[in-house]
């Protein structure tokens, strides 16, 4: 008796991991054609023939609903490695690299996606494979106090399945994990911006929060950087910049608890909050349509 499996792949909430969906369509009451031969050689060694590849690769779905990860991937290599020309390894093998991601070894998932991709770049399932090594980078984001090279690395593989397939549901799941990762970057440059200020290293802080600026514009950070710019560009005594990054602030978030605290720095030194249009800080903006006044 065979079971057919029917495969769906989308994105499911949770860490960000894919799902896959098996659902039996169909149970033919017949016995698969080709089974595996055996027979003896003249050493008398029981020798076993190569079993069908779709035999294989059903055994790998059906271990797969029921959640056996290291033993379907057992059973995609076999149908990979002794039928490694036929249609059925190009599907294990895509489901080698989604099963090895469900288990967390994305080392392992991203070399089997680009192997994929390798050998079949223009197939139906290259999208998938795309995206499954994008989100296999991107579940290891790691906490904002470290290194940030993999988030880096998340985000090019990100912006891969948006530029490389635009018109699928992988590209639209790529652009909300983008943003996740932009609010990560954004947040590093943040940390090590604040640092910079409590140790009154104020160009080293407007470096940092500049990149928050002019990069990382849609994050929830760029309020906090518009007001640290206000207060760094302050200390220096670069009051016109000071009043640049206030009014922008106001103009374009006049309900910020950052802007208030903003204004309030600027009008303590007699100031109020005027925007200068040949700023970096305002080009910065108007290049998103997000400008200052006027």
């Amino acid at each position: 008796m065979r079971l057919l499996f029917q495969r769906s792949a989308l994105p499911s909430g949770g860490r960000g991991r894919l799902a896959f969906r098996f659902a039996a369509l169909v149970m033919i009451g017949v016995t698969v054609s080709g089974c595996a031969g055996l027979f003896r050689d003249k050493d008398e060694d029981l020798v076993i023939t190569d079993e069908p590849a779709e035999k294989i690769y059903n055994e790998g779905l059906t271990l797969m609903a029921k959640e056996d990860y290291p033993a379907a991937v057992k059973r995609f290599e076999d149908v990979d490695r002794q039928h490694p020309y036929s249609e059925w390894s190009r599907k294990a093998l895509i489901m080698i690299a989604f099963a090895n991601y469900t288990q967390g070894k994305y080392d392992e998932a991203v070399g089997a996606a680009k192997r994929y991709l390798a050998l079949h770049p223009g197939s139906e399932d290259a999208s998938y494979a795309q995206y499954l090594i994008a989100a296999s980078y991107y579940d290891q984001i790691p906490d904002i106090s470290r290194d940030q090279a993999r988030t880096d690395r998340a985000m090019e593989a990100l912006e891969d399945v948006v530029r490389k397939y635009p018109n699928t549901e992988y590209a639209v799941e790529a652009k909300k994990k983008i943003e996740v990762a932009k609010d990560q970057l954004a947040g590093k440059e943040m940390m090590i911006g604040r640092y910079y200020l409590d140790q009154r290293n104020y160009i080293g802080g407007i470096n940092r929060f500049k990149v928050v600026v002019t990069k990382y514009q849609t994050t929830r950070h760029v309020e906090e950087a518009l007001y640290r710019l206000t207060e760094a560009y302050m200390s220096l005594g670069v009051v016109n910049e000071a009043q640049t990054s206030a009014a922008v602030l106001g103009y374009n978030f006049p309900d910020s608890q950052w802007y208030k605290d903003a204004y309030k720095l600027v009008q303590s030194r007699g100031l109020e909050p005027v925007e200068n249009k040949e700023s970096w800080i305002s080009k910065a903006f108007k290049g998103l349509g997000l400008g200052g006044q006027g």
